[in-house]
């Protein structure tokens, strides 16, 4: 399964954030240190905030932050928020034209997949992923700056 790059850039906020100092940033600062398009990114943390990840103030002193404690944040909570589709095969999704939909076995074991995906994913946490706060602080150009994990 692939995930779309509204997931993947979602996780990196999260990841920036989580090492940032106050685990705040801006969307321009985020995007730079990724090197990923400020209004791609700005989609995205507007779907995290609504979704509960993320919390966005403006002006001065404004920005991104995180909403809850990196350690209650789960990878599948974020996917979940992110992605749409979730329909690894025709038949998990909302439309059905397959010819032998419902009398073969590929919809159970494929349901069985997603839900043992999830389950590891719903294990993982912010704070799982993103452990490596100097490693990440110096990819992300964040050395120097203090944070608060």
């Amino acid at each position: 399964m692939k995930h779309t790059q509204h997931a993947d850039f979602a996780l990196r906020v999260l990841m920036f954030l989580r090492v940032a100092p106050e685990h705040r940033g801006s969307i321009a600062e985020i995007a730079t240190a990724h090197h990923v398009s400020r209004n791609h990114l700005d989609k995205v943390v507007q779907r995290m905030s609504a979704a509960g990840l993320v919390e966005t103030s403006r002006g001065r002193g404004g920005g991104v932050r995180l909403a809850r404690e990196p350690g209650s944040i789960t990878v599948g909570d974020v996917i979940r928020a992110m992605e749409d589709d979730f329909a690894v095969v025709e038949c998990l999704g909302p439309a059905r034209y397959c010819r032998v939909a419902g009398v073969c076995g590929a919809r159970s074991v494929f349901a069985k997949a997603l839900d043992s995906y999830f389950a590891v994913l719903d294990l993982a946490t912010l704070d799982d992923i993103a452990a490596n706060d100097n490693g990440l602080r110096g990819a992300l150009g964040l050395i120097g700056q203090a944070s608060t994990t």
